[in-house]
């Protein structure tokens, strides 16, 4: 008579696989509230970095350009006619060569002395709502009224009058 010996099977019991999966599912509820907290605090210091990169380009424009926000005078120099050419002016003035009056020009030469002030070439991301446009106001100067009706498409809301600059999302952001 042949004994033949039962070899005993390697692996897991169930038991020990739900223990498994239990543990990480507990580190795992411990985790992703610290890592989206991360997220949350860089998309703020990411927000105030490019507001204060802006304004201080609008600031340094205003002084250069005697006492003229950028978007006050369209890309000819001569004073802006409606909102969404105060956009266009607000952009262009800011990333490329101006004139004293705010013309634009994509070189510099003998008129064209200041800027441009944004060296990127392009108004920085809200990381908010992912927008670069800006949205430019161009009568109103009572800046504690800024918020009502926007439309939060454009990622910056700019106040040609007063120089205000607020970042233009849902979520409260500006009163940064």
């Amino acid at each position: 008579m042949v004994r033949t010996k039962r070899k005993k099977q390697a692996g897991f019991t169930l038991i020990e696989m739900l223990i498994v999966v239990l543990l990480l599912g507990i580190l795992a509820m411990l985790i992703i509230p610290q890592i989206s907290v991360s997220t949350d605090d860089a998309m703020l210091n990411t927000l105030q970095s490019n507001l204060g990169s802006m304004r201080n380009a609008v600031e340094l424009y205003y002084h250069q350009h005697a006492g003229t926000y950028p978007g006050a005078n369209d890309i000819n120099g001569a004073a802006t006619a409606d909102t969404a050419a105060a956009a266009t002016a607000f952009v262009q003035q800011l990333t490329q060569y101006t004139d004293i009056n705010g013309d634009v020009s994509p070189t510099k030469d003998v008129t064209h002395i200041y800027g441009p002030y944004l060296k990127s070439l392009t108004l920085p991301t809200n990381p908010y709502n992912n927008s670069t446009d800006v949205l430019c106001d161009t009568t109103e100067n009572d800046i504690t009224v800024r918020a009502a009706g926007a439309s939060f498409v454009e990622g910056w809301k700019f106040y040609t009058q007063t120089g205000a600059l607020i970042a233009n999302d849902d979520g409260g952001h500006d009163t940064l």
